[in-house]
């Protein structure tokens, strides 16, 4: 039969069929019933998948979801919030219960935009605290050069090479002779005794190293910072630039190591160089002049002296090591014609940093613009540049053959102060030349890092030459040591904030001043062997205990406390605390002293692990920073959330179990001072921990004898209210752990009714009755106990414990 016949035939039968009024006439044909279907269909597919379960489920227990979802969406949750309109006054009871009312919402009201303004409040902080720390670690994280970003907008004697951390130390031979160095200067700075000089310290420490380079490097330093002290309350910077020493210190170091390259080449020449005569730098310069002019290179020379040595080269010479003396004496041995240069030779000669005659200056860079100028001689021109200072422009390239001839002669030719209308290099031209307009490309300092160093440090820019030299790994570890000796010379100037980047551009300073983040400096150092090697990162982060963060928190302890959470090694760094409540020495206990205390760090770094959660680190560092308060609270605290666990080899709850034996020791011994409410917990605790092993332990009857001395539990109804008043004064961390110590004591009730039970032979003598009876009723005080405290129980407590008991009637 097809579907068309079957079709007819479903019609006729309907047709046919009788029908009464109880039971209507169908009026639809299997046409409108598919139509039906169809659209049922249509709607139930466009409908969520959760929707339609949801429908089919409460469909089938007789729920019409459409409509209680109208009913729902009718109701306006916020009107119900809405403060209410005061009514007539003199309807007494019902205005009173409108203020109610309206109290009410307005507190609720309050709370809420509290809530939230606390929550947006901490999210904000947390935020900024997460890109403060990605700010950190990109910056760290990069090697570059930084000088152009500007910022917008241990009781017993620790040994330097500490032993005992299990880890192979990251330090190689250079960075331990530094540490060993910065250890001993620490120790005389915390005796109060006299400082030495860091920076002869280091560079004797450097000549073990058999590198020529650094040898030299630290020799420039020992001539830079020999000069009068800065004051601590004076800017660095500003004082460099206004301190002639540093010029003069610079000049000394080339002239005396030109002096010894002229010295080494007659040595290797003595047969061609016919020194002679009495030593002194006359002689020096006459040997080094006749050994390299002859006839076949003075051709381009002018003028000779009594001995035929060509006379500017002589003057040159002597000037470059930096006798005058011997100059004026060539010039005098010269002939006539020069008697203006020799006037002002010797009145700097003897008048030594006084202003000198400016109108016989005058005349004489006057006579060099009309006729030295022009002259075929480089050395006289040379001579009268250096002299007078003038004709800054012209680099003497015939004259000034190596980097050190060209940076001596710039200092030669500077003015610590520029004269109206006349052109002159000052000190800040000449740093702006070697930093900004030449820089580290034209000194080609990625191959000769010590060279672009010494051109730095000799214009004194300390902080550039510091911050390039710590880009290199091989010249690391030095430029961090100069940056500590400058540091506590009081020589190079720090920026605003300790956040900022390695060198940085302060928009105060004049150019081409760059400024130092010693800070930064010091903790890129560390960083790599602050794991494995504590005892001398301390001796680093001491530096920085005049530094404070951007919050305002000194830096030694801001890093001193990050140094301990990372590593967790507290014992090491704060000590342990005895038996007999005194704490042994830690590394940290040697720098104590009036302005540092260790027990302040431990304190603060306890209350960083507290925000962190790190409740169990935190119980010893309260300790042992003598808040026992504290320790015993969070102590309370965690112990409240294992008390009633079983006791597993390792866990937390062994720990803990530990530490309190420990704590009652002393509390024995009076050793402690803390709140009443607080030991009183905390001794409460330690009778649980009694409580549940033995409960665990299935040692019911010790058990219930602890349990029965804390009062805690009512042992029958009339205890009832002894109990409730205890509990009322109960910390919450015996709250907490409450409904545990019903469950297990009604569980021991339960397993002694079903230990009787079983021994009973089917008739209850009057003693096994009696005892069934007690039990029924301690197990009803249980119940009875829950019901009436006031403390909301957690899951199915009650339904539990009133299992038990109907088990048990």
């Amino acid at each position: 039969m097809d579907l068309n016949t079957l079709v007819q035939e479903a019609q006729r039968l309907n047709n046919e069929t009788q029908y009464t009024e109880e039971l209507p006439r169908a009026n639809r044909t299997i046409s409108h019933v598919l139509q039906a279907t169809n659209e049922l269909h249509t709607r139930v597919t466009q409908s969520e998948a959760s929707d339609l379960q949801a429908q089919m489920l409460l469909g089938s227990k007789g729920i019409d979801l459409p409509k209680i979802s109208q009913k729902l969406e009718s109701l306006n949750a916020r009107n119900l919030l809405v403060t209410l309109d005061p009514i007539s006054e003199t309807d007494v009871p019902n205005f009173l219960k409108n203020e109610k009312e309206n109290v009410i919402l307005s507190i609720l009201e309050e709370v809420n935009r509290n809530a939230f303004q606390s929550t947006q409040k901490r999210k904000w902080e947390q935020l900024k605290a997460k890109w403060r720390e990605d700010k950190v670690r990109i910056m760290n994280a990069l090697r570059g050069p930084t000088q152009n970003w500007v910022h917008v907008e241990k009781l017993p004697e620790q040994t330097v090479i500490n032993e005992t951390v299990g880890l192979r130390s990251c330090l190689n031979n250079v960075e331990i002779a530094y540490a060993q160095e910065v250890y001993d200067y620490n120790v005389k700075v915390i005796k109060g005794a006299l400082r030495p000089n860091l920076v002869q310290k280091f560079s004797e420490v450097a000549k073990n190293f058999q590198d020529t380079n650094v040898c030299d490097i630290w020799e420039i330093m020992k001539y830079m910072v020999d000069v009068t002290p800065v004051p601590r309350h004076r800017d660095p910077l500003q004082s460099r630039t206004q301190i002639k020493q540093f010029v003069e210190q610079a000049k000394k170091y080339l002239e005396d190591r030109y002096k010894l390259y002229m010295s080494t080449i007659l040595s290797s020449n003595l047969r061609e160089a016919q020194r002679g005569g009495i030593p002194g730098t006359f002689n020096l310069v006459s040997a080094f002049v006749e050994l390299n002019f002859n006839k076949s290179n003075c051709f381009c020379l002018q003028d000779v002296n009594t001995d035929g040595r060509p006379l500017w080269p002589m003057v040159y010479y002597c000037l470059r090591c930096g006798d005058m003396q011997s100059a004026l004496r060539c010039l005098l041995m010269g002939g006539a014609g020069h008697e203006d240069f020799i006037q002002l030779l010797k009145d700097k000669i003897n008048k030594p940093g006084q202003q000198i005659n400016s109108k016989l200056e005058g005349q004489l860079k006057l006579h060099y613009f009309n006729k030295i100028k022009t002259s075929i001689d480089p050395y006289k021109k040379a001579v009268y540049c250096i002299v007078i200072g003038c004709d800054i422009n012209d680099q003497h390239v015939e004259v000034a053959r190596t980097t050190d001839d060209f940076v001596w002669i710039q200092l030669s030719i500077l003015r610590h102060e520029a004269a109206e209308n006349v052109e002159s290099l000052t000190y800040s031209g000449l740093q702006f030349m070697i930093l900004e307009k030449y820089g580290e490309k034209h000194f080609n300092a990625n191959e000769q890092q010590h060279l672009y160093f010494k051109v730095l440090s000799l214009t004194g820019q300390f902080e550039a030459a510091i911050e390039f030299l710590a880009r290199s790994e091989k010249y690391r570890a030095h430029a961090v040591h100069i940056g500590l000796a400058l540091n506590e010379m009081m020589l190079i100037q720090g920026p605003r904030s300790v956040e900022e980047p390695l060198l940085s551009v302060d928009i105060k300073d004049s150019v081409p001043k760059r400024r130092l983040n010693l800070a930064r400096l010091i903790m890129l150092y560390v960083k790599k062997f602050e794991m494995t090697d504590p005892a001398e990162t301390l001796q680093y982060y001491y530096f920085l205990r005049n530094l404070n963060d951007s919050d305002g928190r000194n830096l030694f302890l801001v890093c001193v406390s990050r140094l301990a959470i990372e590593c967790r090694n507290y014992d090491l760094l704060f000590g342990k605390m005895m038996p007999n409540g005194v704490p042994s020495g830690g590394l940290l206990q040697q720098f104590d002293c009036v302005n540092f205390d260790s027990r302040t760090v431990a304190k603060i770094v306890a209350d960083e692990l507290v925000r962190k959660g790190m409740f169990e680190d935190a119980i010893k560092l309260y300790d042992l920073a003598n808040m026992q308060s504290y320790s015993l609270r969070y102590l309370s605290l965690l112990l409240s959330q294992v008390v009633h666990q079983t006791s597993k080899k390792g866990s937390l709850r062994e720990r803990l179990a530990s530490l309190v034996t420990e704590y009652s020791e002393r509390l024995r011994g009076s050793r402690m001072e803390c709140e009443a409410q607080i030991v009183v917990t905390f001794n409460l605790l330690n009778e649980l921990i009694s409580f549940f092993d033995h409960y665990h332990d299935c040692k019911y009857q010790l058990a219930l004898e602890i349990l029965e001395k804390t009062k805690l539990v009512p042992f029958s109804v009339g205890e009832l209210e002894e109990s409730l008043n205890i509990f009322k004064g109960l910390g919450t961390e015996i709250c907490k752990v409450y409904p545990d110590i019903l469950l297990a004591k009604m569980d021991i009730l339960y397993s002694q009714y079903k230990m009787l039970k079983r021994k009973d032979t089917g008739i209850l003598n009057s003693g096994s009755d009696t005892r069934l009876q007690h039990l029924r009723q301690q197990a009803k005080a249980i119940t009875n106990m829950a019901a009436a405290i006031p403390y909301r129980m957690p899951g199915d407590t009650n339904r539990r414990l009133m299992q038990t008991e109907i088990l048990m009637n």
